[in-house]
């Protein structure tokens, strides 16, 4: 069954794909719409072939960075990733923070803010941080990555599972980033469990769903996924091309480009 799933998925996904790239060029000379795809690190195990994937459709993406623990046993703003971020950064992508330690915020105390880090110090443990502190946690992911790529990231950050408390938002603004979620078509679906998920549902679903303005959210590399929904991007990139839809990076955003006032967050979902 499993292996009969992946066939079908796979013989969906090169027909999406061959349309796609049969319209791609007129589709994209002429947008009906804009679209935002973001990425965030997840476990880095498919990034080389996402990356790759991106420059053969030409797709210039939002990546949203934390120091997540990857395959390899490294983390992945380790400096044995700076060549992938230089990179990234070189083939003109945009970027933004997704906490240092890829942390949940759990509620607003006092004066600051509960958060819950998954990695590094203090993980699986509830600290509070002050605004300051909620910085810090943004611009250490800035430090690692000016260092690797030459430039700093954009003014745009995303909290983990996309859950925020007005505590947390206001020390971001505070601090020059605002918090980006996604639409709830955007929402790819590449975390959850692929025996009650597959690619060929999501990818149908995505098609069908997305809509002229929505931020997209997948991941470069997921732990519990079996069937890894990266290979996905190739027919989706494809299929919302040959549909007349542009990609954009989020400083394209009419809401968050520069010079733009710090929005509301966008609409985030609850699935994770």
């Amino acid at each position: 069954m499993k292996a009969s799933v992946r066939r079908t998925s796979r013989r969906l996904a090169l027909a999406v794909l061959a349309a796609g790239l049969a319209g791609a060029a007129s589709a994209q000379e002429a947008c009906r719409g804009h679209v935002y795809l973001t990425l965030d690190t997840g476990n880095m195990r498919h990034a080389e072939e996402v990356a790759a994937i991106l420059r053969r459709h030409e797709v210039r993406a939002t990546f949203f960075l934390a120091n997540e623990k990857t395959p390899r046993g490294d983390h992945a703003l380790d400096p044995s990733w700076a060549a992938y971020w230089k990179a990234r950064a070189e083939e003109g992508h945009a970027f933004g923070s997704h906490t240092w330690r890829h942390g949940r915020f759990v509620a607003d105390e006092g004066g600051g803010v509960r958060y819950r880090p998954q990695f590094g110090d203090d993980a699986g443990r509830t600290v509070t941080l002050a605004p300051a502190a909620v910085c810090e946690e943004l611009r250490r992911v800035e430090a690692a990555f000016a260092a690797y790529a030459g430039r700093g990231l954009d003014a745009v950050w995303r909290a983990p599972g996309g859950r925020t408390t007005p505590g947390a938002l206001a020390a971001a603004q505070g601090c020059g980033f605002a918090h980006v979620g996604w639409a709830p078509a955007g929402f790819l679906g590449d975390e959850l469990p692929s025996e009650t998920h597959s690619n060929e549902a999501l990818l149908k679903r995505a098609l069908r769903d997305i809509r002229d303005g929505d931020v997209l959210m997948a991941h470069l590399g997921i732990w519990s996924r079996k069937d890894p929904f990266a290979p996905t991007l190739e027919p989706l990139i494809a299929g919302l091309k040959a549909r007349g839809f542009c990609f954009r990076t989020l400083r394209e955003h009419p809401a968050y480009r520069a010079g733009s006032p710090v929005p509301a967050q966008l609409s985030a979902s609850n699935a994770r």
